[in-house]
């Protein structure tokens, strides 16, 4: 992460990196934030809390319809969703409860180092965030509690390479929706300082 005396805080787990284009399935430019909850959905299953399949794009719409949320000419449109529908669509789909955060800026994010990092050591989800028109998924925090000083670590939903593991590592190259690669650390500046943001922070379920 590069945080002077910094603490890494990371997701607990493995899970599925959902993205553009995957799928043969075109949703450049709109479908961000329903890969990044495809992504945490995924995290749900391979940590066997649930065995329902990822949904497709239509199948989040018209779950979004059936619950009130969305008009019937949603289904099967290129509308984006955000961090509140990721949050609803956890919640149905999975029982799955989320904390959610909201920031009038994207650098007031430089101010939640001690509240992320106590989700991923305690929840150790992955987190969406949406703002100034993109999402992306948050894999960790690396902060210093003294200076204050955080990075985050930051799945890119806008990538739209092949699945190869060697060829999503080394996308170095920065992506022209996002302007970041497929995954990596960054400061706060990733995020516009002219937007608000809203994180959906899900909970781990309660062990019986």
């Amino acid at each position: 992460g590069g945080v002077k005396g910094g603490v890494q805080h990371l997701m607990q787990g493995d899970y599925e990196y959902f993205h553009y284009m995957q799928d043969r399935f075109n949703d450049d430019g709109w479908g961000c934030m329903y890969r990044s909850y495809q992504t945490v959905v995924s995290w749900y299953r391979l940590q066997c809390y649930t065995g329902k399949p990822v949904q497709t794009h239509e199948e989040i719409q018209k779950m979004l319809v059936r619950m009130g949320d969305k008009k019937p000419s949603f289904v099967g449109s290129k509308q984006w969703i955000g961090a509140m529908e990721a949050q609803m669509l956890l919640d149905e789909y999975l029982g799955v409860s989320s904390k959610v955060m909201n920031v009038p800026s994207g650098h007031d994010l430089e101010d939640k180092g001690r509240e992320l990092a106590q989700h991923f050591d305690t929840q150790g989800t992955p987190i969406c965030i949406g703002g100034g028109v993109l999402a992306f998924t948050i894999l960790g925090v690396e902060y210093n509690q003294d200076s204050g000083g955080i990075k985050f670590l930051i799945l890119d939903p806008h990538y739209t390479g092949g699945d190869d593991l060697a060829a999503v590592q080394n996308q170095g190259k920065k992506n022209a929706c996002s302007g970041i690669p497929s995954v990596g650390w960054h400061d706060v500046s990733v995020f516009r300082k002219d937007s608000f943001y809203n994180l959906t922070l899900p909970q781990r379920p309660r062990e019986i």
